[in-house]
């Protein structure tokens, strides 16, 4: 499809409505924005870009939107941030047909037309799995405990416990690209629990080995899982997301 005629469509209830790329390049919030060591480009990127607070009206900070990427990456956000006007700033980045951007790699097509992309990141830790690119919907959806109940640790846990603390993570870092016990949206990645949970066949080194940095383990060309560094995500971080894996091989549920 041409840029021309790219649509994103924005399912927010009674708020929802599709736009025209030309219609968002011409709103009056419509930014040109430096982007530092852009996520998806590894290099400092210039964009044309609406706040994303902007376009999400009637969304409330404790919503939860979920962007989808036409290749089946379905990134889950909290409203939250996405609203904030301080700190880190979420963007709508709008590939303009007149300066469409280069292309990710050889033989790939670029970020746009359509990007979801932040200034000042690091002072709200965002992920890098919060830099949904090729976006094609936005959508208001329930919380992904309410979803996907599959993915729930043992209630009798305390909402304290570290197992919590990694599914947080999990929804946070890894449910973008992966199911696991059949549930959620993303299309990209395997099952992280059928049929066999990583922790039953990565011995615990090797798998936050893997995770740090994938290609270390398995190397491939079409490879596209990234590396979590620890600025991403910390060791504390890391060692809570394996336990919240290693506790759901024991509550596998076939979808």
């Amino acid at each position: 499809m041409p840029l021309s005629a790219a649509q994103l469509e924005l399912q927010l209830g009674a708020n929802s409505r599709t736009w025209q790329a030309e219609e968002l390049l011409k709103l009056p919030q419509i930014r040109t924005l430096t982007v530092k060591n852009d996520v998806s480009y590894k290099k400092d990127m210039t964009y044309r870009a609406v706040p994303m607070a902007a376009l999400l009206t009637g969304i409330k900070p404790e919503d939860h939107l979920q962007a989808v990427a036409l290749d089946g990456f379905a990134a889950e956000l909290a409203a939250a941030p996405l609203l904030d006007t301080t700190g880190a700033r979420a963007w709508l980045a709008i590939e303009d047909p007149a300066q469409p951007w280069p292309p990710l790699g050889a033989g790939k097509h670029s970020a746009g037309p359509f990007y979801l992309v932040w200034t000042d990141p690091q002072v709200g830790n965002i992920s890098p799995e919060q830099w949904p690119f090729q976006v094609a919907s936005i959508k208001l959806m329930a919380p992904v405990a309410q979803r996907f109940p599959a993915l729930l640790p043992d209630p009798a846990l305390k909402a304290d416990e570290p197992v919590n603390q990694g599914f947080a993570l999990f929804q946070k870092n890894c449910l973008a690209c992966h199911r696991l016990n059949g549930a959620g949206d993303a299309q990209f990645g395997p099952d992280l629990n059928i049929p066999y949970n990583p922790t039953e066949y990565f011995g615990a080194d090797f798998l936050a080995r893997y995770i740090r940095d994938p290609q270390s383990l398995r190397q491939w060309p079409q490879a596209k899982m990234p590396g979590f560094s620890v600025k991403v995500l910390p060791d504390a971080d890391l060692e809570m997301l394996i336990g919240y894996l290693k506790h759901m091989a024991g509550r596998k549920a076939k979808p």
